[in-house]
């Protein structure tokens, strides 16, 4: 289910108006949907360890926000380390035979786009850091922080 901009029209958190944030919710509902019928047995559960490292995604994108621009990249950096957790997770998914190969082409497709998405928005934010605009002072949470990053690109 893919986000539109009409839902993000009134975000009052920063985090809410990145496109990979709402990208990175899309893809919990992926996992979440195509692990649903992976078998759980206490001491293997690839499903539920598949469904944390979607959620770390967002959740690391949404906590990095409220920081510093320095703490912030940090948690981009968490959130892309997500990423290649989530791709392991793809991979012996797909060749234990819970995902199909059209699941794990869409999985490698998110993670890639994410990666790009995470890498792109960590360097706009180290090129503002390195212009001197960065100060050590916590960022406010919510839109319209001067030092903001133009969120319509990431």
């Amino acid at each position: 289910m893919e986000s539109t901009s009409a839902d993000r029209t009134s975000a009052f958190f920063r985090f809410e108006d990145l496109r990979i944030y709402h990208k990175a919710l899309d893809y919990i509902t992926f996992v979440h949907t195509a692990t649903a019928n992976i078998r759980t047995d206490g001491s293997d559960n690839l499903a539920g360890k598949f469904n944390e490292a979607a959620r770390s995604i967002a959740l690391n994108i949404a906590e990095g926000s409220a920081r510093n621009k320095n703490q912030f990249i940090y948690y981009l950096k968490m959130a892309k380390s997500a990423v290649r957790e989530a791709l392991v997770l793809t991979s012996a998914c797909k060749s234990l035979g819970y995902l199909s190969e059209e699941q794990n082409l869409e999985s490698r497709g998110y993670l890639m786009e994410m990666t790009k998405m995470l890498g792109a928005l960590i360097s706009s934010l180290q090129r503002t850091q390195d212009s001197g605009k960065d100060t050590d002072e916590a960022d406010d949470d919510v839109v319209g922080d001067p030092r903001s990053y133009d969120a319509q690109n990431y």
